[in-house]
């Protein structure tokens, strides 16, 4: 497939997992499970993602699959598409409008695509390998950041984080403009880093769902998304997530997060 196809296809199955979840928003009476990592899980996670296997298995059939909801299918090509379709699921459930559905494909276990979906704001980030981020159809850029005291943080939560590695979030934190850090946020926090709103996240733990669609997007708009050692995220990466608005940054942030122990 070529990489308009590619898109395409990305394209629908966001259209396809909102309207899967668009009518429990704020639904009354909303069933919450908790999964064995005691994270929470709708009825609308579960619709959702299975709406995006339908279409790949259908129009991709060699493709694997991984999801957050149902695991992975084996496929017999070197893509896989990755999903988590409510990315932010404690931010869906008390009804802020912050969450998205993720969609990223892979080639030999590096992301190429990303798509971040906002669902009820009708927001949406695009992004491909060699091409500019999108959002809601129009070219994008990340904020430069002469210095890392002017930076904003985010990170989802500190409660994410264990001790050893609260210390260097703490770190780190220390050595940005704290004031102003942002805490909650999940996947919509690449976004508006990506737009150039916000200037660095940081986060630990994370799945490969969890960030796969987040680096086209911040890369194409002229980040970057690297490990806590500043290498590049590939599918067997661990999970430790930083994403840099500012490129020049880099050594900086990796120099901050080291703490005494």
């Amino acid at each position: 497939m070529t990489i308009e196809q590619d898109l395409a296809l990305a394209l629908r199955l966001a259209d396809a997992a909102g309207e899967a979840i668009r009518p429990y928003f704020r639904a009354a009476n909303l069933d919450t499970e908790k999964k064995g990592d005691a994270s929470p899980v709708t009825v609308a996670d579960r619709a959702a993602e299975e709406a995006m296997r339908e279409i790949l298995r259908v129009e991709v059939p060699e493709d694997g699959i991984t999801g957050e909801e149902f695991g992975t299918e084996k496929g017999t090509s070197r893509r896989e598409w990755v999903l988590d379709p409510i990315d932010g699921t404690v931010s869906f459930v008390v009804g802020r409008p912050i969450f998205g559905t993720l969609i990223a494909l892979l080639v030999d276990g590096w992301p190429v695509l990303g798509v971040i979906d906002q669902p009820i704001l009708g927001e949406r980030w695009v992004g491909a390998s060699g091409r500019a981020t999108t959002f809601n159809g129009k070219p994008i850029e990340t904020r430069r950041c002469r210095k890392l005291s002017d930076a904003v943080l985010a990170t989802t939560g500190p409660h994410y984080f264990d001790n050893h590695q609260g210390e260097h979030f703490m770190a780190l934190a220390a050595k940005t403009d704290h004031k102003r850090m942002v805490m909650g946020g999940d996947c919509y926090n690449y976004g508006l880093l990506a737009s150039g709103h916000i200037d660095l996240v940081c986060e630990a733990g994370l799945k490969l769902y969890d960030w796969a669609a987040l680096v086209p997007i911040v890369e194409g708009a002229g980040g970057m998304m690297c490990d806590w050692n500043g290498d590049p995220l590939h599918a067997a990466s661990e999970g430790h997530v930083l994403a840099l608005g500012d490129p020049a940054r880099m050594e900086d942030v990796v120099e901050a997060m080291v703490c005494n122990h």
